[in-house]
């Protein structure tokens, strides 16, 4: 398996690698579990014991391995991401709207002008790239 297959093959690596960007490149472990098991909408004590585990036993050696982060003394470090991650990972600063926002708002004008004009092919791809863009949402919505 290569490794950005890797990387994108695991939720709780995707959101490790997005925190870190976010940090610029270096973050306290206690801070990348409070981080995941917030995104993944479960924070109480159980649940972030889980997340600390997971991360110790297997996402982080997995990414050393692989020659993407370094973990030293609680500090996890960002030393490279294959250039092909970032294509598939949506990453969104602060005051920016998402991809999949975009294309919704997008696919509403279309929808408006499709009823207006009276086509029926361009109404129903609209109808149908908002239903794709709302699910890409969704699921973007629950990992970031």
């Amino acid at each position: 398996m290569g490794t950005t297959a890797m990387i994108l093959g695991n939720d709780r690596r995707m959101l490790l690698i997005e925190f870190l960007q976010r940090q610029d490149g270096k973050a306290e472990l206690r801070d990348l579990v409070e981080y995941i098991a917030e995104k993944e909408g479960d924070t109480d004590r159980r649940h972030r014991k889980s997340v600390y585990v997971s991360l110790v036993q297997t996402h982080i050696p997995k990414l050393e391995r692989e020659g993407v982060v370094t973990f030293d003394h609680g500090v996890v470090t960002l030393l490279k991401i294959p250039d092909d991650v970032t294509v598939y990972m949506e990453v969104v600063k602060k005051n920016d709207i998402s991809w999949s926002t975009f294309y919704m708002g997008t696919s509403i004008i279309f929808i408006i002008a499709g009823w207006y004009l009276g086509s029926m092919h361009l109404l129903l791809a609209a109808i149908v790239y908002l239903a794709m863009s709302v699910v890409h949402h969704r699921k973007i919505k629950r990992l970031f």
